[in-house]
C-alpha cells in the first residue's frame, strides 16, 4: 500500500506543476494590470484601459513565429490576393503555389 503512495503523489505533483504555467494571456493580463496601477486608473477609466490593453496586438517579441508552411500559405495568399484571384482560379493557383 505504501509504495502505491509514491507514484500517486509524483502524478499529482505533476499534473499540479503543469497548472501553475503562465499562458500568454496570463502574462498579457498581468502586464496590462501593472500598467494600470503605475498610471494609477481607477473605475471606469481603469475598466477601459484594460479593455483595450487586453485587445491589443501583442508586441514583436511576443508574435508566435510562423513554420515553413505556415510562411508559405502567407506568401501564396498575399499574391493571389494582388493578382485578385477569385474561385477556381484562385484555388488551382493556391494549389500550385503550396505545391512549390
Amino acid at each position: 500500500m505504501k509504495m502505491l503512495r509514491i507514484p500517486l503523489l509524483m502524478m499529482g505533483l505533476l499534473i499540479c506543476s503543469q497548472g501553475f504555467a503562465a499562458t500568454a494571456q496570463q502574462n498579457k493580463m498581468t502586464t496590462c494590470n501593472a500598467e494600470a496601477t503605475t498610471k494609477t486608473l481607477k473605475g471606469d477609466e481603469r475598466k477601459a484601459y484594460m479593455s483595450t490593453c487586453l485587445k491589443a496586438a501583442p508586441a514583436a517579441n511576443d508574435a508566435k513565429t510562423l513554420t515553413p508552411q505556415q510562411q508559405k500559405m502567407k506568401d501564396c495568399n498575399a499574391t493571389a490576393k494582388i493578382k485578385a484571384l477569385a474561385g477556381d482560379a484562385r484555388k488551382t493557383f493556391m494549389s500550385t503555389c503550396l505545391k512549390k
